[in-house]
């Protein structure tokens, strides 16, 4: 029923979708649809967090395949597995993580790229060894948002994506993410030079931190 679901809401959208409609898709009486989902909304529910599941199984698989260096690299990754669900998994461009139903539809306490940003933190806490926390929910879920709308904008212009929009989007975000990054390096370098009585130097005597400390620095809330 939710292979059927997907099938129809990219021929006739979500208003378009009807309990009757997906019962003769799936080849079922209209009994067995309300013996599992009450309206179809719940049937759209379900389908999101099928989506989801299967869009976070494809960026576990990506970050165990792929060599990426830095945990902005990894939102990169997330950027191009979103572009290839839209061009690849039926409901996907139309429904996204259900915002079309309802911008609740992952979480009643949450919206639904808040939801989303909040599982890449746990992708990417995991796999680069981040420290999970506000300043890094807070970092991803502006990232989401703006790649959400400009991939979203690409599909409009395009029906399989305007790739000049695509490129912008991946820029921006990878823009944005360097930046709060290089903030966050200054702060490491302003308060081991605090420490070290202003000298300029780590409490310890060594160097300032680099970029390379920056990235766990974002995170730190």
């Amino acid at each position: 029923m939710l292979d059927a679901c997907a099938e129809l809401v990219d021929e006739v959208g979500y208003e378009g979708l009807t309990t009757t409609l997906l019962a003769e898709r799936a080849e079922v009486a209209i009994g067995s649809v309300y013996q599992f989902f009450p309206d179809k909304r719940a049937i759209v529910q379900a389908l999101t967090l099928r989506t989801m599941e299967s869009y976070l199984q494809r960026l576990d698989a990506r970050f165990a395949s792929d060599d990426l260096t830095d945990w902005w690299d990894g939102v990169d990754a997330a950027i191009d597995e979103y572009i290839t669900m839209h061009r690849t998994v039926p409901g996907f461009r139309t429904l996204h993580f259900g915002d079309v139903v309802d911008l609740h539809l992952l979480d009643e306490q949450r919206d639904n790229n808040g939801v989303i940003a909040d599982q890449l933190a746990r992708v990417l806490t995991e796999r680069f060894g981040l420290t999970d926390g506000p300043r890094l929910r807070f970092i991803l879920e502006i990232a989401v948002e703006a790649a959400d709308a400009l991939i979203k904008l690409a599909f409009r212009r395009q029906p399989e994506g305007d790739e000049r929009v695509l490129d912008e989007a991946k820029a921006l975000i990878r823009e944005y993410l360097h930046r709060q990054v290089q903030a966050s390096g200054r702060a490491v370098e302003a308060a081991d030079a605090v420490g070290a009585g202003g000298t300029g130097e780590s409490a310890d005597g060594a160097a300032p931190a680099g970029p390379s400390a920056a990235p766990v620095a974002v995170d730190a809330g």
